[in-house]
């Protein structure tokens, strides 16, 4: 579901709603919990984002060759000025083409790591794309599905004992 703003609304003298701002923690976490329950069901080697991936992961490696998705992410680099209009133009190569691709959600800085408060950064969903299929590609989400994989067949081992 996307919600869109009328033509004549102005972000800059809008009032900041606590009800609104509410709703928007909550799709955040929405999308946080429903792609980490996908990479417990499904290897993220084997998993595609959009119909786009290949693309994407393309002209993020061109625009951005130095980007390693098993590094953590400098998020100071990302959001300093620099970073913010590179990002921004890479983005904006999106605008019709993905849904809500700025719309912000959670991205972990570093593949072997949860989600969690210190390992997780807010981005645009266009930079969140575009670094997990990075990271998926190499198989560096793949430790999720094994880590649920091992709960799943301790669990039905433990009820088939008991």
């Amino acid at each position: 579901m996307s919600v869109r703003a009328p033509a004549d609304f102005d972000p800059e003298t809008a009032d900041n709603f606590e009800d609104i701002e509410k709703q928007f923690a909550v799709k955040v976490v929405q999308h946080m919990s429903t792609y980490w329950s996908i990479l417990e069901r499904v290897r993220g080697s084997s998993l595609r984002l959009t119909k786009m991936d290949d693309d994407i992961l393309e002209h993020l490696q061109k625009d951005f060759p130095e980007f390693d998705p098993a590094e953590t992410i400098d998020e100071d680099k990302m959001k300093s000025k620099e970073g913010k209009e590179r990002w921004r133009n890479f983005m904006m190569a999106y605008e019709k083409k993905v849904d809500d691709y700025n719309f912000g959600t959670m991205l972990r800085s570093n593949p072997k790591f949860e989600y969690g408060r210190e390992e997780t950064i807010f981005v645009p969903r266009m930079q969140f794309y575009a670094v997990e299929i990075a990271r998926n590609r190499k198989g560096l989400n793949d430790w999720i599905y094994e880590k649920a994989e091992k709960e799943r067949e301790a669990a039905k081992a433990a009820k088939a004992s008991a």
